[in-house]
């Protein structure tokens, strides 16, 4: 009887736990090319509204015709879009906007392990 008691306790306390475990993390990638002939502006953001990247303010400039891969840590299962827009101009915008307050199509992704088509902004 000794032993069944703690082995009771154990089973217990991991059943509890288990409802209670967190999201398990992921990652994605995003593989944009800018062609506009201006510095792009990029942002990606949670449809939650919680997350931003790169975040703190800051931004990922595309001042080049380059392929850019930028590679996110995120929630798995939660949806991120991508905001764009020429640097200094945010009137004129790709995706969700510089903010991600845009309306937009075919500019969000689920995190789960894979990576975007490639995204071409463009005048």
């Amino acid at each position: 009887m000794k032993r069944f008691i703690p082995l009771l306790a154990v089973t217990v306390m991991s059943f509890f736990l288990a409802d209670i475990a967190p999201a398990s993390a992921d990652s994605m990638t995003w593989n944009i090319r800018n062609e506009h002939p201006n510095a792009i502006a990029l942002e990606f953001y949670s449809v939650d509204g919680n997350t931003a990247w790169p975040g703190d303010g800051e931004v990922f400039l595309l001042e080049d015709e380059d392929d850019h891969a930028f590679p996110l840590q995120c929630e798995a299962g939660e949806t991120i879009c991508y905001g764009a827009w020429v640097r200094g101009d945010s009137s004129q915008y790709w995706g969700a906007g510089k903010g991600g307050d845009q309306a937009c199509e075919e500019c969000c992704y689920v995190c789960d392990g894979g990576e975007s088509p490639l995204i071409v902004i463009s005048e």
